[in-house]
């Protein structure tokens, strides 16, 4: 089952790579211009994360997909790496597949030469780690 941080986590690397929200039959569309903000999500991601998950959006779902957010808020879903570009994509528990990735009709992606979208990064527990790898391959 896909967890609210899961989906949340998931909308963020594709608001990265310029996919948007799509809500109301395509009345209205969700693209944070910002969506990291250092070590978390900025508010303007935020922002859109709760017009997202707020019943009177109705269905929202995000662009290239099928799956509405609400659906992947079920027990139904899962969250795993793309084979094609290892971001995160919706698969259901049992059954046939969602039938493409939202990276399909992005142009020139995967692009390894680009930095890859990511999730909030806190420096300090990064760099704890780099020291400690250091230390271990010291000794």
């Amino acid at each position: 089952m896909a967890t609210k941080q899961e989906v949340r986590a998931y909308l963020a690397y594709w608001f990265q790579l310029g996919k948007k929200v799509i809500t109301g039959n395509g009345e209205a569309s969700f693209l944070p211009q910002s969506v990291l903000d250092g070590d978390r999500y900025s508010q303007e991601f935020e922002e859109c994360w709760q017009k997202i998950i707020s019943p009177k959006s109705g269905d929202c779902y995000l662009e290239g997909t099928h799956e509405t957010i609400a659906e992947l808020l079920t027990p139904a879903w899962n969250m795993l790496p793309c084979s094609r570009c290892s971001m995160p994509v919706a698969a259901r528990n049992v059954g046939m597949p969602a039938l493409l990735c939202p990276c399909n009709d992005l142009p020139n992606w995967p692009n390894t030469e680009l930095p890859a979208p990511r999730e909030p990064i806190k420096t300090q527990d990064q760099l704890q780690i780099i020291r400690d790898r250091l230390v271990k391959n010291i000794t």
